[in-house]
């Protein structure tokens, strides 16, 4: 989006004055607002500004991330693990002191940091750093460097083996243990479900033993060490996922998919015998224990609260709801997952990723040795997004970013001259800085301004009007007002596209905010599209609220991500979870199907979540001719979520296989469409969830139709689709949800979130731009409000409706669809017929395996589509990347 940046003042004047609207009809475009710095807004209804003083830094080529810290002996300086690297900072000065980077030392160049894992420590007066690394393939190491007060020194490794069926080892959090004087690191093995005890000074491993699932963080307290388990502890289900996440069962919550529990793994140190495991919430990730050893505290990343566990009974002896919206709100989303107690052990610091904030909580006396009175949130402290490590060094808090402000490193408002002269800004999603907040401790006064800043800044007082109860003999409208009202609409078809922009395809339409330099997808590429948005509306100010397919599909899906999701991305060790075939990866409530079943509605799920089955020898081709002359073409599909099976269309292809023609998959769901409107009564669901995700293309690949006649393939299915829908009798009742699932696959000169959507119905508001600011949590939400059903988490919840997109007065609009300008059997040549710069990006596509969605660099995806669109014009590399 043009990420606008509000004065806090105006700000609170417009949430104000929202707030004291009856409904949701005063839709506070953001385009009212100042748009004065420092705020930031993120494509998912929260803005950004920290307290504090905020240190960013990073590559800018690529997409930076900041995940831990610890403090170097001394209290001088700070390492800062990020994804590619170690930062180290000195706290007197606040100025970043040392950058030591993987791609900078040649034996690590293919390496980056994994989930956390980073401490800092004094043997023999030498200051050392140890932190968790691993690579492509099966390379896993624990690094291990000198700091001698002014560079990172002696770097070596400690290399941990991948057991099978892991792709990688997975070296995780970090415990330093001195034993007899000696240190010695107990390192949690994320992929291999696997605690290792390592001999600093020799590096031989002395024992490794079985931990639970998707083990995360580790603590040493009175010669054991407690393991905190993503996914609980092991069970005996043989069924195995290719992430090695075991689905069967005994490990999963039949009502999302995801898995049932987290859990503590309580290990002898002196043998790696397992002597106990105790259940915990959903995501446990982060542990610290109490100075004294009596406490251990645990942060559970999708169950919003903290265990506290009684070392001496091991024991969870109290659970402390830690969230911005778990007082009075029934919602969940906070996503705590970093910890940190003050010097008096009564002072507990969470980092609630999704609130983009530090909970403060003073501890009582039933969880703390010096505790007072009760348990209680004193307040919250505004970071940058998704805080995820904290440290208090002299009086200030240091805070890793793991998100800071999003994708928009180089999103500023000055051209970037060509080399032939034109004036091009595109921005692209994988491109951010790393940050780092620094905060002095507050005073209480202080802490309640900030917990009001906090409030304001994640839209709080929008919970008020979620909340209010639906009202009696209200006429039904098209979008209700409030949940539970009647809408006019019966049926809802969600489509779900994959990775484009929006200047990539709409940005040659005069009325809307494009640049139509950056359209290589314009109307003779994409006619039916291009005539939906003038028909009906064109939203140019609509945003992804992700950065790739494995997050992409979780926000379209779910209307938020998981801590799994923010703690792998850009790294994804474990597993790439764009079909939703990893029960690790779900969200505590699940999806926008099961929260339809859950309220009694009727659900059809075509391609998404589900994995497709077929002779793998059939190229694009042969599936084109098999439609063409209606030769049977053997397709089954299945699904690791139990729930989603009876439901899901047999045959229609996963959104993972671009090898079926997308006409394949329109033909599939027209035909089941029209056995609806064969039977008699109300017989269509009442929500449909529709991949099609050809547009994504398989570059310039061989055996692959050109990128234009993918994209083309794709436009002519969703013409085909809607008018299907629209000549129906179902018309009437049915309204059309179309967006992509991100953005990655483009380039966009307002942001690179950017991205198409289209809202199809006859109470649609017709030939007309609409600019309010929506997101992908705004359609989950506008879905939700439809069918009746509640928020799944504080992200829809919070959430803006897209009342702006709808009339009360009903149009006679059909919609006919409009034949392909480009043949869609345009076939990319074979590479012995290229040369050039055309036979280097052939030889990177087929080689990148794009046949698969997201299966190859991104970065180079672009520049393949550009040049294939394009020919030799330069790339827009300042922008969009090198």
């Amino acid at each position: 989006m043009k990420f606008h940046l509000l004065t806090l003042s105006c700000f609170i004047a417009s949430i104000n004055a929202f707030s004291q609207q009856k409904t949701y009809r005063h839709s506070s475009d953001d385009s009212s607002l100042a748009t004065v710095a420092p705020f930031t807004m993120m494509p998912y209804n929260r803005l950004i500004q920290s307290a504090g003083k905020v240190v960013t830094y990073g590559n800018p080529q690529l997409e930076n991330h900041t995940l831990d810290l610890c403090i170097l002996p001394g209290n001088k300086f700070i390492a800062v693990e990020d994804r590619y690297g170690i930062a180290v900072l000195d706290t007197k000065t606040q100025l970043l002191k040392y950058r030591w980077a993987f791609e900078e030392n040649a034996p690590y160049k293919n390496l980056m940091s994994t989930y956390i894992g980073i401490k800092c420590f004094t043997h023999n007066n030498t200051s050392f750093i140890v932190w968790s690394a691993a690579g492509k393939g099966k390379d896993a190491f624990v690094m291990m460097a000198e700091w001698d007060g002014s560079t990172i020194k002696n770097t070596d490794v400690i290399k941990l083996p991948t057991l099978a069926p892991a792709a990688n080892a997975i070296p995780n959090d970090i415990a330093v243990n001195f034993e007899n004087g000696q240190p010695f690191l107990y390192v949690v093995l994320n992929g291999n479900n696997q605690l290792v005890k390592v001999n600093f000074t020799t590096k031989n491993t002395v024992w490794s033993t079985a931990t639970g699932i998707a083990p995360f963080g580790v603590r040493i307290v009175n010669n054991k060490a407690y393991v905190t388990n993503w996914a609980g502890s092991l069970v005996t289900d043989t069924t195995k996922e290719h992430a090695g996440t075991p689905w069967g069962s005994a490990y999963i919550n039949p009502v999302t998919g995801g898995v049932k529990e987290g859990s503590l793994s309580i290990i002898n140190i002196t043998d790696g015998r397992h002597l106990n495991e105790l259940p915990l919430g959903l995501h446990p990730n982060a542990i610290i224990g109490s100075r004294n050893k009596k406490f251990l505290y645990i942060s559970n990343g999708n169950s919003d609260f903290i265990s506290v566990v009684d070392v001496l009974k091991e024991k969870v002896i109290d659970s402390l709801q830690v969230g911005l919206f778990s007082k009075g709100y029934a919602y969940y989303g906070s996503s705590p997952n970093a910890l940190l107690l003050d010097s008096s052990g009564t002072v507990l610091y969470v980092a609630n990723g999704m609130d983009n904030a530090l909970a403060v909580i003073k501890l009582g006396s039933k969880v703390a040795t010096n505790g007072t009175g009760q348990t209680t949130v004193k307040g919250f402290i505004p970071t940058e997004a998704y805080p995820s490590g904290i440290a208090l060094v002299n009086g200030n808090l240091y805070v890793t970013n793991l998100e800071a402000k999003g994708a928009r490193v180089l999103s500023d408002t000055k051209s970037f001259k060509q080399t032939d002269s034109s004036t091009i800004n595109a921005y692209s999603i994988h491109k951010q800085l790393a940050s780092l907040s620094i905060i002095p401790v507050p005073s209480q006064n202080k802490l309640l301004t900030y917990t009001e800043k906090v409030k304001q800044l994640n839209l709080f007082y929008r919970m008020a009007l979620t909340n209010q109860p639906p009202r009696k003999n209200i006429a039904a409208q098209p979008l209700p007002e409030r949940i539970g009202e009647p809408s006019l609409f019966k049926h809802v078809v969600y489509i779900i596209k994959e990775n484009k922009t929006y200047d990539q395809v709409f940005g040659d339409i005069l009325q809307g905010r494009g640049d139509k330099q950056l359209c290589i997808y314009g109307d003779s590429i994409t006619p039916n599209q291009h005539q939906l948005v003038k028909d009906f509306s064109l939203l140019d100010n609509y945003y992804a609220s992700g950065k790739s397919s494995a997050e992409g599909h979780q926000w379209t899906d779910a209307a938020m991500v998981s801590d799994y999701i923010e703690k792998n991305v850009r790294a994804w060790f474990r597993s790439y979870p764009h079909r939703q075939e990893d029960a690790l990866v779900y969200n505590k409530t699940g999806f926008i199907w099961n929260n339809a079943l859950d309220h009694g509605k009727t659900v059809r799920v075509y391609g998404e979540a589900c994995t497709t089955e077929y002779d793998k020898k059939l190229k694009w081709l042969d599936f084109y001719n098999k439609r063409l002359n209606k030769e049977p073409i053997a397709l089954k599909n299945t699904s690791t979520i139990a729930r989603l099976r009876p439901i899901i269309s047999p045959d229609f292809p996963d959104c993972d296989n671009i090898v079926f023609p997308d006409q394949l998959r329109a033909d599939i769901f027209i035909d089941e469409f029209k056995k609806f409107e064969a039977m008699q009564g109300d017989s269509l669901p009442n929500l449909m969830v529709l991949s099609l995700p050809n547009d994504h293309s398989a570059g310039t690949s061989p055996n692959f139709p050109t990128p234009r006649a993918m994209v083309a393939d794709n436009d002519l299915a969703l013409g085909r689709i809607v008018e299907t829908i629209s000549h129906s009798r179902f018309w009437d009742s049915t309204v059309i949800f179309v967006t992509e699932d991100d953005s990655q696959g483009g380039w966009d000169h307002i942001s690179s979130y950017r991205t198409t959507c289209m809202v199809i119905s006859p109470y649609s508001v017709l030939n007309k731009t609409v600019h309010t600011n929506y997101n992908q949590t705004s359609m989950v939400r506008s879905i939700e409000q439809i069918l009746g059903i509640p928020p799944m988490n504080i992200m829809d919840a919070t959430a803006l409706p897209m009342f702006d997109c709808f009339t009360a007065k009903k149009s006679n609009i059909i919609y006919t669809s409009i034949p392909n300008k480009i043949p869609l059997n345009e076939m990319n040549k074979p590479l012995a017929m290229l040369k050039g710069k055309a036979m280097y990006y052939a030889k990177l596509s087929a080689n990148s395996v794009f046949k698969e969605v997201d299966g190859g660099e991104d970065d180079t995806m672009n520049k393949i589509l550009w040049f294939d669109a394009k020919g030799n014009k330069p790339y827009p590399v300042k922008y969009a990347g090198e």
